[in-house]
């Protein structure tokens, strides 16, 4: 196979089959090996279209599984990881944090090894034939905690989680971070704000909202709708991703914003002002909005200062929210009105 093959980890969900769509069209000395669990926030439909792509192959394995994630080591010899493969979804890790911790954490820490012992015959002596290796970490915003109504997450920012998934995926960025700084492992890690665009699983958020208006559905939102995330549309997200995967600095971490800070209830009139525009009802779909008890420790700001990743990748997300928004609102308005 090429020299230049990649392990991509949770490839069939949301963030993952976006970017590997976007690799395949613009590399193409690329193999992409997509390892994904197909659990229930997989969608083996969003990659229909590429997989029959001579570059492109497709494994069923559960990264929790020591000796199936070794042995796909051993038979693909992988170069590069890019390792998005998580539980993700904050209500269920409030569930059962115990697969959160599973897959986040130990899942997380097979792939770390088996990478580390295909590459390295030693701490920082890599194997003649893996000179060039790159562990890619994918992770978020939310390891961070919450801010008040001022102020930005940076890279220096001290990790304070509040719910069991940003939990596991702070482990998870201290296990890839440890394996930098014990091993030499060639890693970097992303941390991004909250992505939307085509093919996120119907519980986010913004899929919810367009399903329920166009079902005539209660718009559910959480206590008074003034949580604020910083939204990055998924296709800028995809570019970051391969910015600081093919130039970021080894063993440095760089936080991924789209510069739009939104409450979830602005999220929620922006588009219904939308779908009454492009698919009219008899009154407007503000009128399905509904207030519900609120979660659990639900962190009331999230926000990027994205300067570094300016500065040393070049990255600037192409969209604005407005512009993303509406490509998404279209994209769901073909996906439900085929539903019927």
């Amino acid at each position: 196979m090429s020299e230049k093959i990649i392990l991509v980890t949770g490839g069939m969900g949301f963030i993952g089959s976006n970017f590997i769509k976007y690799l395949l069209s613009n590399y193409v000395d690329y193999v992409i090996v997509n390892a994904d669990a197909i659990t229930y926030a997989a969608n083996s439909r969003n990659l229909k279209s590429i997989e029959k792509n001579p570059n492109y192959v497709f494994e069923q394995i559960d990264i929790r599984d020591r000796e199936l994630v070794n042995s796909l080591f051993n038979n693909y010899k992988f170069n590069y990881v890019i390792h998005f493969a998580a539980e993700s979804h904050v209500d269920n890790s409030i569930i059962n944090p115990t697969i959160f911790a599973e897959t986040n954490i130990l899942g997380t820490m097979n792939v770390l090894e088996a990478a580390r012992t295909l590459w390295q015959e030693k701490p920082f002596l890599y194997k003649e034939e893996f000179s060039n290796v790159r562990f890619h970490h994918i992770s978020t915003d939310e390891v961070y905690g919450t801010l008040g109504k001022t102020g930005f997450f940076t890279e220096k920012t001290p990790y304070s989680p509040n719910s069991p998934y940003s939990a596991s995926k702070a482990s998870s960025d201290m296990l890839v971070r440890s394996y930098y700084h014990t091993f030499g492992l060639n890693v970097v890690t992303t941390n991004c704000s909250n992505n939307y665009g085509p093919m996120q699983h119907d519980e986010k958020l913004i899929p919810t909202i367009i399903r329920n208006a166009l079902m005539n559905k209660a718009i559910p939102i959480y206590g008074e709708g003034k949580n604020v995330r910083d939204w990055l549309y998924v296709e800028d997200h995809c570019q970051a991703i391969d910015k600081a995967f093919h130039h970021g600095k080894s063993g440095e971490t760089y936080l991924i914003g789209g510069n739009n800070e939104k409450s979830n209830i602005e999220i929620a009139h922006i588009i219904c002002e939308y779908l009454d525009e492009l698919h009219p009802g008899n009154k407007s779909y503000k009128n399905l909005i509904s207030y519900v008890t609120d979660r659990p420790g639900h962190d009331l700001r999230y926000a990027i200062d994205a300067s570094k990743s300016r500065k040393e990748l070049y990255f600037t997300p192409n969209e604005t929210f407005e512009t993303g928004i509406l490509k998404t609102i279209n994209w769901y308005l073909k996906k439900y009105k085929s539903k019927g």
